[in-house]
């Protein structure tokens, strides 16, 4: 299932703020624009000094906390790059599939599963038309929300 592209940070803010809004969750986003408040800005700072006038070379990134359960935080790089935390449990997700992920979340496509031998834990997030996103969890981070999700 193809994903309405979302080619800015700031379309990809309201994008989340709407889903989330779509699922009564409340929101607080904040911004950091500009090459000295981004951490592309600091990485790929221009040597020469001759950089771009225009606005698209301005680097936007996002913090946008939404409120749960689970308490997720969604982290908005410049170049199309997302880490959306989930419980502390971090996931990287690509821009476009963001709004489907806090979904599939949200809808309850989510499950812990666990083994016995090795021992080991790993919390699954299903966003349709996608593979499953796929990160390990430790017991300390295993909180209420995340135990009912236990396999």
């Amino acid at each position: 299932m193809p994903h309405e592209p979302l080619p800015s940070t700031q379309s990809a803010v309201s994008a989340v703020e709407a889903m989330a809004a779509r699922h009564g969750r409340s929101v607080r986003t904040s911004h950091d624009i500009g090459r000295d408040q981004t951490f592309a800005g600091l990485v790929g700072a221009d040597e020469a000094g001759g950089g771009s006038d225009e606005l698209a070379a301005i680097p936007h990134e996002a913090l946008i906390e939404i409120a749960g359960p689970p308490e997720v935080t969604v982290r908005l790089f410049a170049h199309d790059e997302a880490v959306v935390t989930v419980d502390d449990i971090a996931f990287d997700v690509p821009r476009d599939s963001v709004p489907a992920f806090l979904n599939s979340v949200w809808t309850g496509l989510v499950h812990l599963k666990q083994r016995v031998f090795p021992p080991s834990c790993t919390m699954i997030v299903t966003v349709p038309g996608e593979p499953s996103y796929r990160e390990a969890v430790t017991l300390y981070t295993l909180t209420p929300w995340l135990a009912r999700r236990l396999r």
